[in-house]
């Protein structure tokens, strides 16, 4: 016999203000409780240190999280010169100090950031999420062991130096996917000569959600106690989808992609990963491969549709 999912299906993607001190899975938990969910998960982590913009799937969006994990993101950070952490940032053992540079002022920092615009070489920090052989790179850190880890192409489409401080700098940054933000700051620690770790960390975009959009927990937990409904918090699956292209299908073909078989449309459309609607309603994502004279549309991710 079966055991049924505890909780309620809620489906739709919120939010979150992440606050500072807590993990990401420790938010999803607490936020699901809230919701009384039975399926929810969230679309990439933050360290503990870290704030900002984590959206949290519940139910059908939850299909859709791993391509909300390919798109860009933003953030602002900053940096503490002269100090290197076994971690890469304040939550780790001091392992080196050195002094600052003696010419230390906007001038001198934004020299350094010229050579990380663009495409550019990263090496991974120990203590990611990234996994060697099943387990996270962070397990093998507290271990004391060290993983070789080749460096890997990440795009930076905008660095801007914000401030210079005294022995701190702040830098905005909009990067690809797997950008890992204290490899940065100690990489341009390394640059200027002293070192560096993050002390700060703010993520203001995410999967297409900037911070305007994000509900802090105190918020929901306030909601809660006060008997309002948080589905109205919720947005559909498809708000985090704006980065593909859009397709409508007609009556024909949307009972053929809804029974899982591919259709061929001789109009040419977008290649890739595709948004596929009825008339109304939003369908779930496909795949278009380009045929020559027509496209073949596969579906890949579809929701559940109440008829």
């Amino acid at each position: 016999m079966s055991r049924r999912r505890k909780g309620r299906e809620v489906n739709g993607i919120l939010v979150i203000d992440k606050p500072a001190g807590l993990t990401s899975n420790g938010i999803l938990q607490h936020v699901k409780s809230l919701y009384g969910a039975a399926k929810a998960g969230h679309t990439g982590a933050l360290d503990p240190l870290a704030t900002g913009v984590l959206p949290l799937c519940f139910g059908e969006a939850t299909k859709f999280s791993q391509s909300m994990l390919e798109s860009d993101k933003a953030y602002i950070a900053t940096g503490r010169l002269g100090v290197v952490t076994e971690t890469g940032d304040s939550e780790g053992r001091v392992v080196e100090e050195k002094p600052l540079p003696a010419d230390l002022s906007m001038a001198s920092v934004e020299a350094v950031l010229g050579g990380f615009r663009g495409e550019i070489q990263q090496v991974p920090s120990m203590y990611s999420a990234l996994k060697h052989k099943g387990r996270p790179l962070y397990e093998y850190a507290r271990e004391g062991i060290d993983i070789e880890r080749p460096a890997r192409p990440v795009t930076l489409y905008d660095l801007t130096l914000l401030a210079v401080r005294e022995n701190e700098f702040d830098i905005a940054v909009t990067c690809t996917k797997g950008t890992y933000i204290r490899s940065l700051v100690e990489d341009i620690g390394k640059a200027l000569g002293c070192g560096a770790h993050v002390t700060a960390l703010r993520r203001t975009l995410a999967a297409g959600f900037v911070l305007d959009d994000a509900w802090p927990v105190s918020r929901l937990e306030e909601m809660r106690e006060q008997g309002e409904s948080l589905d109205a918090l919720l947005v559909a699956p498809d708000a985090a989808l704006t980065m593909f292209p859009r397709l409508t299908l007609a009556a024909d073909r949307l009972r053929s992609i809804l029974n899982g078989q591919p259709v061929r449309l001789s109009k040419p459309e977008a290649v890739g990963l595709i948004r596929l609607y009825d008339e109304h309603r939003f369908i779930g994502l496909g795949e278009s491969t380009d045929e020559g004279e027509q496209v073949l549309i596969t579906p890949r991710r579809l929701v559940k549709t109440a008829d």
